[in-house]
């Protein structure tokens, strides 16, 4: 008896949009070396947004098609560098990701608002002090930064929403998503990211949930803008 069909993953929107420039790229509209358009006007005469587009070009550096210049613009590689990935899923869209945790998250500390415990606070307290130990000596707190979204989600006393919260946060190790931090992450938006923490985590503590939903809303918001507005050139 033979098993059920397996049917082809649809191709996310920045991959098709990916698929577009290289086809451009192949037909030989931007040869190798050359400089593409700015993010702008490849938009516009792709018909497609900009944050979409911005996407497919990470996906393009990843796949070796493109190389991404700060300051200076993005430029066709003279001979691609094929990675293991290419034909395969560079993860989800980033930008949809931070949609959906803002809609799981946002949810969530409503639950958890009002299960909070002197704790629950506690622990978080410390993540976020051990968090501002380790922005302050230069490097990353992507665990803590976990750990402080994890522990808010299992205080909802739901284990599904919570075991959702850890998959759709641990989707930032996706070669997309990957990508994009070593891009566009620093100390300054690391700084920023922590006092965003810092304002769910009054409003937990003031046990208000209207304002612990707003400040969870407004923290992954700031973080889908922070690398959606940052120039490549």
């Amino acid at each position: 008896m033979n098993g059920p069909i397996k049917t082809a993953e649809p191709r996310r929107l920045y991959q098709q949009i990916a698929d577009q420039i290289r086809v451009l790229i192949q037909g030989g509209q931007f040869p190798a070396g050359a400089r593409l358009p700015a993010e702008r006007e490849l938009a516009q005469q792709l018909g497609v947004s900009r944050p979409s587009l911005r996407e497919a070009l990470i996906a393009l550096e990843i796949d070796g098609s493109v190389e991404i210049r700060m300051g200076s613009g993005i430029y066709v590689t003279a001979e691609p560098d094929r990675r293991p990935w290419q034909s395969g899923s560079m993860g989800e869209s980033p930008l949809e990701l931070m949609q959906a945790r803002a809609a799981v998250e946002g949810a969530v500390i409503l639950l958890t608002s009002a299960r909070i415990t002197p704790e629950t606070l506690r622990s978080l307290r410390q993540t976020l002090d051990q968090m501002r130990t380790e922005i302050a000596e230069g490097r990353k707190a992507l665990d803590l930064d976990r750990l402080f979204h994890l522990t808010i989600a299992s205080q909802s006393g739901n284990s599904v929403l919570a075991h959702i919260v850890g998959d759709l946060f641990d989707e930032r190790h996706s070669p997309m998503s990957a990508q994009i931090r070593a891009r566009f992450e620093s100390p300054e938006t690391w700084g920023l990211a922590l006092s965003e923490h810092e304002a769910i985590y009054a409003a937990l503590e003031a046990r208000n949930p209207l304002l612990a939903q707003a400040m969870m809303h407004a923290h992954l918001e700031e973080s889908k803008q922070r690398w959606m507005n940052h120039e490549t050139r």
